[in-house]
């Protein structure tokens, strides 16, 4: 989220049931203008939901040439002709994005989509249904080093029309917060007008984004701070959110609120005692919490300025325990945090955040999907 605000980014799902039942939207004594929506017509809009998501995350597999499901009537429910034009928008996106991904040294080679429908609600030709998707995609073995999956849950709300007795998908959008995801690409964001940055705090520079980085090795135990602890308490919490911890997700976001966790779960003290300083305090109680722990930049110029962290000169040099920040349009202003939890031996970094929530997340897949973001790394 932006300066003085919380961060903007910063249940167990199961499958849809499927019906092999075809039904027409509306009933014998039914007009098209207030169809009847039954059991068998919600788990159409399901699989209408899991085609069109599985039909973008096939498209960045290693070799991939399936058909396209969603283009098929699902249930007597398909998609609208301008959603088909805007599916073929996305894919041609996510095709640019895995390129990118295959020249930075990163490919996939198998995923699973799973989609679960939340609520629907229908008022009269309109059906707007919410759906949680949960995605695993497994690395393909290109260095040999790289961990086995990375997954995340992402929700969604689409919108149904009913026209002409039939139901089609006539809009879908995400409802996350922080980076999209790896099979959702968004638009480049035009350049913004650059913010200011409070004078009694240090702001973080930014970090190159080129592989291999120099070498800048980090001790994981015996120090300070337990490192491998943060990563643990991370990798635990990053879909089953700690129930003692309040959620930012609905004021903003989740990933700072949830980095400062793990952080803490490492070794970082709290500090409560207000000073005539800036962005000096970092805690959470039960009654509230410092800017610092839920706001991304306030979390930057807290960190920078107590020298709880220093900046790395490149992204690729993070290491576990550390943390990457995102700039998305380039403002000035930090939009999503997240902590690495695994770092390959071949130097690449794997992150773990809320919002979508995500577990092991590589740096260049990141950087794949916002080639012209603004980064910022901290040594922790």
């Amino acid at each position: 989220m932006r300066s003085r605000m919380l961060s903007r980014c910063c249940a167990t799902t199961a499958a849809v049931v499927l019906s092999t039942v075809l039904l027409p939207v509306a009933g014998a004594h039914a007009t098209a203008s207030t169809p009847k929506v039954t059991k068998a017509t919600k788990d159409a809009f399901g699989r209408v939901a899991d085609n069109v998501i599985t039909d973008r995350t096939a498209v960045l597999i290693d070799g991939a040439k399936a058909a396209r499901t969603s283009l098929k009537p699902t249930g007597g429910v398909k998609l609208s002709a301008a959603q088909k034009s805007a599916e073929d928008t996305k894919l041609k996106a996510l095709r640019a994005t895995k390129s990118r991904l295959a020249g930075l040294g990163e490919a996939y080679t198998s995923a699973d989509t799973k989609v679960a429908v939340d609520s629907t609600a229908v008022k009269g030709t309109k059906a707007t249904v919410k759906v949680t998707e949960a995605t695993t995609l497994k690395y393909k073995k290109i260095r040999g080093d790289e961990p086995t999956s990375t997954g995340f849950e992402a929700h969604h709300v689409l919108t149904f029309t009913a026209s002409n007795g039939a139901w089609q998908l006539t809009a879908m959008r995400s409802t996350d917060g922080g980076a999209p995801r790896i099979n959702d690409p968004v638009a480049p964001a035009a350049n913004a007008k650059p913010s200011r940055t409070p004078m009694a705090v240090i702001d973080a520079p930014k970090a190159a984004t080129t592989w291999p980085a120099p070498a800048n090795a980090k001790t994981l135990n015996g120090g300070k701070y337990n490192y491998q602890a943060m990563a643990t308490y991370t990798e635990k919490y990053w879909k089953n959110y700690n129930t003692a911890y309040r959620k930012y997700n609905s004021l903003g976001g989740d990933c700072t609120n949830y980095l400062s966790q793990g952080l803490l779960a490492g070794g970082w003290q709290q500090i409560s005692k207000v000073t005539p300083e800036e962005y000096d305090t970092w805690y959470y109680a039960s009654n509230g919490n410092a800017d610092a722990w839920t706001g991304v930049n306030e979390w930057s110029w807290f960190t920078q300025t107590a020298k709880r962290t220093t900046p790395l000169a490149n992204v690729y040099q993070l290491d576990v325990g550390d943390v990457m920040q995102m700039d998305f349009n380039r403002d000035g202003e930090k939009d999503h945090s997240m902590m690495t939890t695994y770092r390959s031996s071949s130097g690449v970094p794997y992150l773990t955040y809320h919002d979508a929530d995500t577990y092991r997340r590589s740096v260049a897949s990141l950087i794949a999907s916002y080639p012209t973001a603004n980064y910022y790394a901290y040594r922790t």
